[in-house]
C-alpha cells in the first residue's frame, strides 16, 4: 500500500470499530467493549488521522479511574457485562493493563492535539498508582497483579506456574483462581497478589516509558525520577548470554528468562546503548525473533516457539511498533526493518489481532484496531522525544 492507501485503510478500520459511547472497540464483534492498552494506541491513530476521536478516546478511558488512580483494562459500562461474576463488578474488569496513555499523550502533542489538562493529571494519577500503591519486589520492580495486566496474557513468561495449563480448556477458571486471590485496597484497586509472585520485565519497562513520556509534557520532576530509578531496576535485571530482561520473582531461574519479544521493550528506557543495540539486533534477525511480517512473539530457539499460536510466538503489531518506537529513538538501522515488516503483517493479515510473523497468516479477530498502527511506523513521524 501507499502512505495514502494506508491512512485510507486504517480510517475504515477505525471509523467501523467506533462506538457512539466514545471509543474505538478493538474488534466490534469480538471485543466490543474498551480496552485500555488498546484505547491509547487507536488515540495515536485518530491524531495521525487529524481526527477529534483522539482526545475523546482518552477522555473516556481516563475518567473511568477510580480514588486510587487505578484504571480498569476493560470498561464494559454503558453496556452489560457478560463476565460480571468472573471480576466481581459490571461496569468494569478489575484489574489493569500497561499504562500506556503517558505516551499517547505525548504522541497527540507532537502532533499539535491540544491536550486538555485534565487528561495530563488524569494520567500522572494513574502512573503513580502503579509507581506508589504497589508493592515491589527486591528488585524494585512493580509487581503484577495478574498475568492479564502485562498485556501478555499467555505468554510462557508465566509458565512457572501452570505451564501448559494456560492454553487448557478450563483457563479461565485457573486464570479466575489468580483473580481470586488478588489483594485490594478498601476502594477494590488491585495492588498485590501472595499467588503470582512476579514483577514483569516488560510490564516495568511500560510502566517507566509512560511515566517519562508524561513527565516530559508536564515537566513532574518526581515523576521523571521514579521513571529514572524504575529503569535502572530494570536495567539490573539484563542477562547478557541470554540477551534479554529477566522477570523478578519465583520464575526468574525458570520461566522468568524466557526469550520473548515483550521482554525486549525495557529497549525503551535503558541507559545502555549496547544492551539497546543487541536486543533492536535481535528484534529482525530470522535466526532470533526476526520475520517478513515483523517480530515473532517468542524467540525461535525457544522450546515454546509456535508462530501460530496466541503469545507463543505470533507477530503482533503492538509491540512490533514499540520497538519501531525504541529503534527509531536511538537512531538505529532496525527501525525500516520493523516499520516495514509490521506494515507487510497488517496488509497480508487483513489489520489483524495477531498474525504468522513469516507470512502474516491472519490469527485472532480479523480487523483489529491497533493494528492500524502500521500507518504510524510507515509515515511522516515528528521529530524523536528526547530521551
Amino acid at each position: 500500500m501507499t502512505r495514502n492507501e494506508l491512512a485510507a485503510a486504517a480510517r475504515q478500520v477505525l471509523e467501523a470499530a467506533w462506538d457512539p459511547a466514545g471509543f474505538t472497540a478493538p474488534n466490534p464483534v469480538r471485543y466490543p467493549w474498551q480496552w485500555l492498552w488498546d484505547s491509547c494506541f487507536h488515540a495515536i491513530v485518530w491524531a495521525e488521522l487529524g481526527d477529534d476521536r483522539a482526545v475523546v478516546e482518552l477522555d473516556r478511558l481516563l475518567g473511568a479511574r477510580d480514588a486510587d488512580g487505578f484504571v480498569p483494562h476493560v470498561l464494559y459500562a454503558p453496556y452489560g457485562s457478560p463476565h460480571t461474576d468472573f471480576w466481581g463488578r459490571a461496569d468494569a474488569s478489575s484489574i489493569t493493563q500497561p499504562p500506556m496513555h503517558g505516551h499517547a499523550l505525548a504522541e497527540l502533542v507532537r502532533r499539535g492535539v491540544d491536550v486538555p489538562e485534565r487528561l495530563l493529571d488524569a494520567s500522572a494519577d494513574a502512573l503513580r498508582f502503579l509507581l506508589d500503591r504497589r508493592p515491589r519486589h527486591a528488585s524494585g520492580l512493580v509487581r503484577l497483579c495478574h498475568p492479564w495486566e502485562s498485556g501478555a496474557d499467555d505468554s510462557p513468561r508465566w509458565d512457572h506456574w501452570y505451564g501448559e495449563r494456560w492454553v487448557a480448556d478450563d483457563v479461565y477458571r485457573i486464570k479466575g483462581e489468580l483473580l481470586a486471590a488478588v489483594e485490594r485496597t478498601p476502594g477494590g484497586a488491585p495492588i498485590d497478589n501472595p499467588a503470582f509472585d512476579v514483577a514483569s520485565a516488560s510490564f516495568n519497562a511500560l510502566v517507566a516509558f509512560n511515566a517519562r513520556e508524561l513527565a516530559g509534557l508536564t515537566g513532574d520532576e518526581s515523576l521523571r525520577h521514579a521513571a529514572d530509578e524504575l529503569a535502572g531496576a530494570l536495567d539490573d535485571r539484563w542477562d547478557g548470554e541470554r540477551r534479554t530482561w529477566v522477570d523478578a520473582g519465583e520464575s526468574e531461574s525458570g520461566s522468568g528468562r524466557t526469550r520473548t519479544v515483550d521482554a525486549l521493550l525495557g529497549a525503551l528506557v535503558s541507559g545502555d546503548p549496547e544492551r539497546v543495540a543487541i536486543v533492536l539486533a535481535d528484534a529482525v534477525d530470522a535466526l532470533a525473533y526476526g520475520g517478513v511480517c515483523g517480530p515473532a512473539g517468542v524467540h525461535r530457539a525457544e522450546p515454546t516457539f509456535d508462530p501460530g499460536s496466541y503469545w507463543r510466538g505470533s507477530a503482533w503489531p503492538q509491540l512490533t511498533y514499540l520497538l519501531w518506537v525504541a529503534a527509531r529513538r536511538a537512531g538505529a538501522a532496525e527501525a525500516d526493518g520493523l516499520a516495514t515488516g509490521l506494515r507487510h503483517g497488517a496488509e497480508a493479515s487483513g489489520f489483524a489481532e495477531h498474525w504468522h510473523p513469516d507470512d502474516g497468516s491472519a490469527l485472532g479477530a480479523v480487523p483489529q484496531s491497533w493494528a492500524t498502527l502500521a500507518l504510524l511506523a510507515n509515515a511522516d513521524e515528528p521529530p524523536p522525544a528526547d530521551r
